[in-house]
């Protein structure tokens, strides 16, 4: 390959394997417009960073191109075009005056005094209470002993006691948590793949074709990629298709909701 602007390079090497600009995007799922950009390099238009690096890749792959030298070809190019960042001014943040250090080491002083003496106090008036009521339980009458039981007293014991074992079913049923998510990632092309599980970013990476990937959660994933159409989703072994058109970027949420709906909307039993 010669040497030249990475624009030219591309545009030449295309035109010399007489492949039209549809042909790639076919082939790639490139938009036109991004393969325009390129040749041209307006990098403006173009999404920049992993993206444009997994776009050159593809087409170099595409047209039968060594990656590493197109994607050096693009660096260099690139780099060029970047605006240099103005250096950074030091501006030294100035000490602060002793009077101050000392008024904020008493404050902190007074406020450490302050939670003692409110411990101690708090502790005083707990004691207080534990030596008045147990007083008060050392002066109740002791309890006579139980005689035959009578009729309305098995009764009564009876209505006590239901209402205990009613309450210890209900709160054994309610002790009950929700089944964790596993979530099943395939790949049938390369994309680029973003999952956020619980508010925690647990992947974020290019997958290459036939790439899997499994992940778990509590309560929700959050998943975005770049090529949705190559991308399957499986929550729990339920497919999960992506909700549009299949090129464009998107993004799901999956939760426990989820599990209970069928493929078709409908709810499982």
């Amino acid at each position: 390959m010669t040497k030249g602007s990475f624009g030219e390079i591309l545009k030449r090497e295309r035109e010399m394997r007489e492949v039209t600009l549809n042909e790639v995007t076919v082939a790639t799922r490139i938009p036109p417009r991004f393969l325009e950009a390129f040749e041209r390099e307006e990098w403006e238009k173009l999404p920049g960073g992993v993206f444009n690096r997994g776009f050159v890749r593809a087409i170099a792959r595409y047209l039968g191109l060594n990656e590493e030298t197109l994607l050096s070809e693009y660096d260099l190019a690139y780099g060029e075009q970047k605006p240099v960042a103005p250096p950074l001014v030091e501006n030294p943040i100035p000490s602060p005056p002793k009077w101050m250090v000392g008024l904020a080491a008493l404050g902190i002083l007074l406020a450490v005094a302050g939670v003692i003496a409110g411990g101690a106090y708090g502790w005083r008036r707990y004691a207080a209470h534990r030596a008045a009521k147990r007083l008060a339980i050392a002066a109740m009458p002791s309890r006579p002993p139980e005689g035959p039981a009578l009729p309305g007293d098995r009764d009564s014991r009876a209505v006590t006691s239901a209402p205990l074992a009613s309450g210890s079913l209900v709160s054994g049923a309610s002790t009950s948590t929700p089944p964790r998510l596993d979530l099943s990632i395939s790949t049938s092309g390369i994309t680029r793949v973003r999952v956020v599980a619980d508010r925690k970013v647990v992947l974020d990476a290019n997958l290459p074709t036939g790439a899997k990937r499994h992940l778990s959660a509590r309560n929700q994933f959050v998943v975005s990629a770049v090529r949705p159409s190559a991308v399957l989703l499986e929550l729990n072994g339920q497919a999960m298709p992506w909700p549009g058109p299949g090129d464009a970027s998107g993004t799901m949420v999956l939760s426990q909701k989820d599990l209970r709906q069928a493929p078709s909307g409908n709810s499982q039993p």
